[in-house]
């Protein structure tokens, strides 16, 4: 398997193992935001159907390795790996930079970007990657940072809005405890058509 990176301007096409040493080598010497931004290993390729293992697999060893490095692991470029959803910037502001450029729903979808608004509690926003639809108001997502610089897979979210339109969530950080209520914006996908 390839990945295809972004070099001085140019598209290389590497083996997968040289790739994710190449993003670990990068990612090696830098501070906060920037580390964050060279972690991304996204290609402009369409996603498949669902979610990517592959993708998912080498976002959860590149968040892995960096953290073993002393990094910090954030939402933002491990929601853009898993994804390949192509935003910049802090959690809060994607789903207003994906008008235009992505597809915008209410409604979510396996590999789907959820993106949470900014709180008190969460200044910068947040996102995390649909990895299940277990029912209309129960989904399943991936995400990095919800617990300080840690990854957490198949976490379970339900939909507590009045209306079923995923406007408000609960999100299951520990099992017997269904979380406070948080905002959503919606769900950022790659246009399919």
């Amino acid at each position: 398997m390839n990945i295809t990176l972004k070099l001085s301007g140019h598209l290389v096409r590497l083996p997968l193992a040289i790739a994710a040493l190449a993003a670990l080598s990068a990612c090696g010497g830098l501070g906060g935001g920037e580390q964050a931004t060279r972690m991304n290993f996204a290609s402009a390729q369409d996603r498949p159907e669902g979610l990517d293992p592959v993708r998912r697999d080498n976002a959860v060893a590149l968040a892995s390795e960096l953290r073993a490095r002393g990094g910090r692991v954030w939402c933002v470029p491990f929601a853009r790996n898993v994804s390949g959803i192509e935003l910049q910037g802090n959690a809060g502001t994607w789903w207003s930079k994906a008008s235009g450029r992505y597809e915008r729903s209410h409604t979510p979808e396996v590999g789907a970007v959820m993106a949470f608004s900014a709180t008190r509690k969460m200044p910068m926003g947040h996102v995390a990657v649909v990895s299940e639809v277990v029912s209309p108001r129960e989904i399943k997502i991936d995400h990095a940072n919800w617990q300080r610089n840690r990854i957490s897979l198949g976490m379970t979210v339900h939909d507590v809005s009045k209306n079923n339109d995923w406007s408000q969530v609960r999100v299951m950080s520990q099992a017997s405890a269904p979380g406070r209520v948080y905002p959503v914006a919606g769900f950022i996908s790659k246009d399919r058509g």
